[in-house]
């Protein structure tokens, strides 16, 4: 076995943190084209891999097992507790039913693109791994919240490295189409807001709600981050403890929660019964939940090995994840005909589930700019549902597929 250069904890955590850094560094320094396309998160997943791959840094350590187990937990503690349900209906309206039924779309579209994998599978068309199901828990979390919730779910569903590999290379190349077919749509916005019956007033009336919206954060203080570090530490404690206790729960023979699955879903639970008390107003939370989870997605980098990879079984994956995007695309447009939405709240309901934080203020933005602080409130909610739901996508496929 060969020994890597750098094997101290503190060296590897130094090392992934250092990738982190410089990718948003280029990125803001540069402002190339290509990061319009490719995210610093793809960066930030491939440079670890190879690194790890090289052997400058290990498959294995104590680094990535305390992100593991503490850092994630904690990130969901502090990413949750900004959650603003209230705020977000008050402006957007029905759209938010609009972006939760597309949530829902994204559960059925990827359990029938899993089912449908599987029968291709036999004829050796899309040859995808009997415990793909995995693959398609992680990707529904990114495609219902976000990045967060895409490492949420591959921790809850125990996935291995080549599943958040295949999860993030679909992501990435779904959304290289879909984001241009969201920014798109604003051409068609007569013609939709026509067939969708959008009532007079409703753009009007949102507007005058985002202008109302105040979502400045104070400075944070020494006090308020050790309220948040209190709340965040306390809580991943707390739902540790738990999960150790908790039997797991079996359905059919299969196990559908195990102590990993407890972890996720008491810590996010948690979280939010806190957003609705005064810790929601406590500053920081945001930024330092992202930094954590883009140092969890370096690390997860880290794990994977290029010699294991089974690269059909990624084809057929990334084949399946297009039929899954047009199962949603129709929920959406079915969402937005009941509700009577327009088409700039459909688009930025579809980003707010499939970008996340990162694309729906790019989309609102394109759209109408005034929409940009609920496009984020809207994202924030699918945090608030994407570890329940992805966890769920994932099990129903455990369960048909067994």
């Amino acid at each position: 076995m060969t020994t890597s250069i750098i094997t101290s904890p503190v060296g590897v955590m130094t090392v992934l943190i250092a990738v982190v850094t410089f990718w948003f560094w280029l990125e803001r320094s540069t402002r190339w084209k290509i990061f319009e396309f490719l995210p610093p998160l793809v960066f930030i997943y491939a440079s670890p891999v190879l690194l790890s791959n090289s052997g400058v840094i290990p498959f294995e350590s104590t680094a990535y097992d305390f992100l593991r187990h503490y850092g994630l937990p904690i990130f969901i503690v502090l990413m949750l507790i900004k959650v603003d349900v209230v705020s977000a209906v008050r402006i957007m309206g029905k759209g938010v039913f609009v972006m939760l039924l597309g949530s829902i779309g994204v559960v059925f579209g990827g359990v029938m693109a899993y089912k449908l994998g599987q029968v291709l599978s036999f004829g050796d068309y899309f040859p995808l791994a009997p415990d793909s199901w995995r693959a398609f828990g992680t990707l529904a979390g990114s495609w219902i919240g976000g990045t967060g919730n895409m490492t949420a779910a591959y921790a809850g569903l125990e996935g291995a490295p080549a599943d958040l590999t295949m999860a993030a290379a679909a992501d990435q190349m779904v959304y290289l189409i879909w984001l241009p077919i969201l920014l798109g749509s604003k051409s068609f916005a007569d013609r939709f807001n026509r067939w969708a019956r959008v009532p007079h007033g409703r753009l009007e009336a949102m507007e005058t709600a985002a202008a109302n919206f105040k979502s400045t954060e104070h400075p944070p203080t020494m006090t308020s981050l050790l309220y948040l570090g209190l709340i965040a530490v306390g809580f991943t404690w707390i739902s540790l403890a738990l999960s150790e206790v908790l039997p797991p729960v079996a359905i059919g023979g299969a196990t559908v929660i195990t102590a990993g699955t407890w972890l996720i879903l008491l810590v996010t639970t948690m979280a939010l019964l806190a957003s609705v008390t005064p810790a929601r107003k406590l500053p920081a939370a945001q930024p330092i939940a992202m930094a954590i989870i883009y140092i969890y997605v370096a690390r997860v980098g880290a794990t994977m090995d290029l010699s294991v990879v089974d690269w059909d079984k990624m084809i057929g994956f990334i084949a399946m994840a297009y039929v899954w995007i047009m199962i949603h695309g129709m929920f959406i447009l079915t969402g937005a005909w009941i509700f009577r939405v327009d088409i700039h709240t459909v688009a930025i309901a579809s980003a707010a589930n499939i970008g996340g934080a990162a694309s729906a203020p790019i989309v609102a933005a394109h759209h109408r700019e005034t929409l940009v602080p609920a496009s984020i409130l809207m994202a924030l909610i699918g945090y608030a549902v994407g570890n329940y739901l992805a966890i769920l996508t994932g099990r129903i496929g455990q369960l048909i597929g067994s």
